[in-house]
């Protein structure tokens, strides 16, 4: 039987995502976002508040990276997500942390996280209900350290760390437990 829990943001698990613009001084700022989706095959949303620091960041230079935390940096990105750029000046500057510029939109990208997307602005949207900002991902850049010999990213490598709204916590991946597109087939034949 079913317990009511009220009102819950209970979507499991959500990721840490590590959104990186610069502002109009050209000065790095960086959020964690766990409220964010990939939206199509080059697409991804960001739900972040209009008058963030980085939702002015963005609006001013039309671009942004998204980094997938990692175990290894977890303390800088939950440092990224308590800390508002709009009230700590030194914010980035604090942790230690390297960028350079991405070679393919004009933002940065965080060295330390081993996976990163290069994102264009496409658009805001901004409603009574939901502030978000879309961007397409013209490129995404990996350390070698987190490819198989395919070049694609294994997760174990990779090692990100997921959110968990309902006991606020980080969580890394798993294991394997089915292939997708394959794990319901047998349905398909009934």
């Amino acid at each position: 039987m079913k317990k009511d829990l009220g009102v819950l943001p209970a979507v499991y698990p959500m990721p840490v995502l590590m959104v990186a613009a610069y502002d109009k001084n050209e000065k790095v700022n960086v959020m964690n976002a766990a409220w964010g989706q990939i939206c199509d095959e080059d697409k991804i949303i960001l739900f972040i508040g209009e008058g963030k620091k980085t939702w002015l960041n963005i609006q001013e230079s039309k671009a942004f990276t998204v980094a997938l935390a990692d175990r290894a940096h977890m303390d800088v990105a939950d440092f990224f997500g308590i800390a508002s750029g709009n009230k700590i000046d030194d914010k980035f500057e604090r942790t230690g942390y390297h960028a350079v510029k991405s070679d393919k939109v004009h933002a940065p990208i965080i060295e330390e996280f081993p996976l990163v997307m290069e994102c264009e602005l496409l658009e805001f949207l901004h409603s009574d209900y939901v502030d978000g900002i879309v961007g397409k991902i013209v490129n995404v850049k990996a350390e070698e350290s987190v490819l198989n010999e395919k070049d694609q990213v294994e997760p174990e490598k990779l090692n990100a760390i997921l959110f968990d709204q309902f006991r606020n916590g980080y969580y890394t991946v798993g294991e394997k437990v089915g292939k997708a597109w394959n794990a319901g087939a047998a349905l398909m034949k009934q």
